[in-house]
This record gives structure tokens, C-alpha cells and sequence, in this order.
């Protein structure tokens, strides 16, 4: 597939172009990451480690970075899914593909809700 684009989204990004995505590659889903220091997410390509790679490069720091799925045609409660191969850091204290922490979780939820527009 070669209709990913990689964007960077610092200020906001339409449910309405996340379905143009997801209707384009994954067919339900957008593949994102987010940097809960700096509040931003990279959206919209094949594999979390493109985007991982995008935001290192832009200074983000690797235990900030958290690979997630957004499922814009889902009710809200279902719209993030925590999965991805880069979330699985033992050294930063995550054993699993999920985020294994609340409070983070929490945090990339307030991000994502921030970012993303009705």
C-alpha cells in the first residue's frame, strides 16, 4: 500500500480525514503515534515504527511515544485502541503491546481528543 502520507499533527486533524485515511489503507483504522510530552501525533502510515521514526527525528524523546489505533467510525469509547509493537519496552517499564499504565493512557486520550476535530 502506498496511499500512506505521514502527518505530522500539531494543532487538529477532522474525524472526516481520518476516515479518508482509514477508507484508503486499513479500511476501519489509522495507525497513530503520540508524544505525551509534546502533545502531538503522527498519523497515517503502514507501521507505528514509520511514525515513531518521523517524531524521533523531530526531537521527541523514545519513552514518550506511544503507538495507538484509531477507529473513526467507532463509538467514542471504542475509538483508541492501545496496540502497537512499539509499546512493548521493558526497560521503560511497558511488558506488553498495550499500554500497560492508566495514567498514560489517560494522557493520550486528553491528546487525542484535543487533536482530533468533530
Amino acid at each position: 500500500m502506498d496511499d500512506f502520507q505521514l502527518l505530522l499533527v500539531e494543532t487538529s486533524i477532522s474525524m472526516d480525514e481520518l476516515r479518508q485515511m482509514a477508507q484508503k489503507t486499513f479500511g476501519g483504522l489509522v495507525k497513530a503515534v503520540v508524544d505525551v510530552n509534546i502533545e502531538l501525533m503522527v498519523v497515517d502510515a503502514e507501521l507505528h515504527s514509520d511514525e515513531e521514526e518521523l517524531l524521533l527525528e523531530h526531537g521527541s524523546m523514545q519513552e514518550d511515544l506511544w503507538g495507538i489505533n484509531l477507529y473513526p467510525d467507532k463509538a467514542a469509547e471504542e475509538f483508541i485502541e492501545y496496540d502497537s509493537m512499539i509499546n512493548l519496552r521493558p526497560a521503560f517499564g511497558n511488558s506488553s503491546r498495550s499500554v500497560d499504565d492508566p495514567c498514560i493512557r489517560e494522557r493520550i486520550q486528553q491528546i487525542v481528543s484535543r487533536l482530533v476535530t468533530a
